[in-house]
């Protein structure tokens, strides 16, 4: 197992390259200039040629590309200009806003769509099924930030039940904070639900025509342990696959989120850096976001190995 771990480790070196090489340079051939944006208007050409001697934008792309590498296996990923700080300690300042956001979708949408997903299976063809699979095609087509205004509109304005915008930290409590969370989360959370729902029900149908299942139903087991300790063992493993790249999902879905109901996390962070042109913050929280997303699928394919002793033996094989 740690022989397996480390290969996978060893085979992000390459993917990360790509990524980085490919953020880089898109970051840099886009229009729009760091020092104008940061002189304004009013400043002159020769203070702005000054300023990007400065920041060393004169420089061949291949020579910044290569500054900004090799800095990374030091541990810094650069200094953002727009807030006069190391981008590390910028990303983390906004990690936690986002990270909480995340975790609570994530949790919302495996608990209503996993029950959604079982029972649509076990009524296929039912009117059951079909108000589910309507439910979750609305969830698939409705946007987030729709959806977030919405529940914004209903649950903050009219029904006054939670706050309509803003953040409080977990360390003002933990209800003050799921107040402020509560409804993004929900705005995140009900499309994923869509998602792994969907999932849900169709791998629980093809387990349920398995020989097995027939034959467990078939000795008179009851329909409860047939369904959650033999059907829904065998549909996890699909069911785990697209749970982790919907958590990574969130991430990127997370960036309009944030804006709409004001969140400081890392959506706010791009955005901002977007519009300043903080080359430096674009590349570095882009990179840390894709190293997230291959170690959440690291986390899965180790996970295969718990649920399903023979994902373990092909491994040692």
């Amino acid at each position: 197992m740690k022989r397996y771990i480390l290969t996978r480790l060893l085979s992000l070196i390459p993917v990360l390259l790509i990524v980085a090489i490919v953020v880089f340079f898109l970051i840099h051939l886009t229009p729009g200039d760091p020092a104008s944006v940061i002189l304004g208007p009013q400043a002159s050409p020769a203070e702005v040629e000054q300023l990007r001697d400065k920041l060393g934008l004169n420089l061949p792309l291949y020579q910044q590309f290569f500054d900004w590498f090799t800095g990374l296996f030091r541990g810094d990923l650069g200094w953002s200009i727009s807030q006069n700080k190391p981008v590390l300690d910028a990303f983390l300042e906004h990690l936690g806003p986002t990270l909480s956001l995340s975790i609570l979708a994530q949790v919302i949408s495996i608990i209503f769509a996993i029950p959604i997903g079982i029972i649509a299976a076990r009524k296929r063809g039912s009117k059951t099924d079909q108000f589910f699979m309507a439910l979750v095609m609305l969830g698939m087509a409705v946007p987030s930030f729709l959806l977030g205004l919405l529940l914004m509109q209903l649950f903050g304005v009219k029904l006054k039940w939670f706050p309509v915008a803003g953040y409080e930290p977990l360390s003002a409590g933990f209800w003050n904070h799921l107040r402020y969370m509560i409804m993004p989360a929900l705005a995140l959370g009900i499309i994923q639900t869509a998602v792994i729902a969907r999932m849900t029900r169709s791998s629980m149908l093809d387990v349920l025509s398995a020989n097995y299942i027939k034959t467990a139903k078939a000795k008179g087991l009851k329909q409860r342990i047939v369904i959650y300790k033999h059907a829904l063992r065998n549909a996890s493993i699909a069911i785990i696959t697209v749970a982790g790249e919907s958590f990574g999902s969130l991430i990127a879905g997370a960036v309009v989120t944030e804006t709409v109901f004001n969140l400081p996390g890392i959506g706010q962070l791009i955005m901002n850096s977007i519009l300043r042109r903080d080359y430096a913050v674009i590349q570095g929280v882009i990179l840390l976001a894709s190293v997230s997303y291959l170690l959440v699928n690291l986390i899965v394919d180790l996970l295969y190995g718990v649920i399903d002793p023979r994902v373990r033996l092909n491994r040692k094989a």
